[in-house]
């Protein structure tokens, strides 16, 4: 079964930037809509972007205008670039399909914080 595996998090000053990565184990973005979920401390898991296999991203309001989404060229990983950080983007950071969820990974902690 194809695996997830999320990398790029960790702590950072409000206003400051991040780059996320989510990488599978088989090229399978390119041929699924997949998506970026943020679940903040105690918090539900939300969904951030979706990518679909066409190429076009949606946008939920936390992320308009400071993240964006991308996906590499072989299929195998999406991107999130996170710029304007804010206290309330604490949490951790998964990857999914949307229509074929596959077992979550183990997520990337990101902490924005002074």
């Amino acid at each position: 079964q194809v695996q997830l595996q999320e990398s790029g998090g960790g702590l950072v000053q409000p206003g400051g930037s991040l780059r996320l990565s989510c990488t599978a184990s088989a090229p399978i973005f390119t041929d699924e809509t997949v998506a970026w979920y943020h679940q903040a401390p105690g918090g539900e898991r939300e969904m951030l972007a979706t990518l679909t296999k066409r190429g076009t991203v949606f946008y939920t309001d936390p992320a308009k205008g400071r993240f964006t989404m991308t996906r590499s060229s072989v299929g195998n990983a999406v991107y999130l670039e996170m710029e304007a950080l804010k206290a309330t983007d604490t949490g951790v950071y998964y990857c999914n399909l949307i229509y074929r969820p596959l077992p979550w990974g183990q997520g990337t902690q990101v902490t924005v914080s002074s």
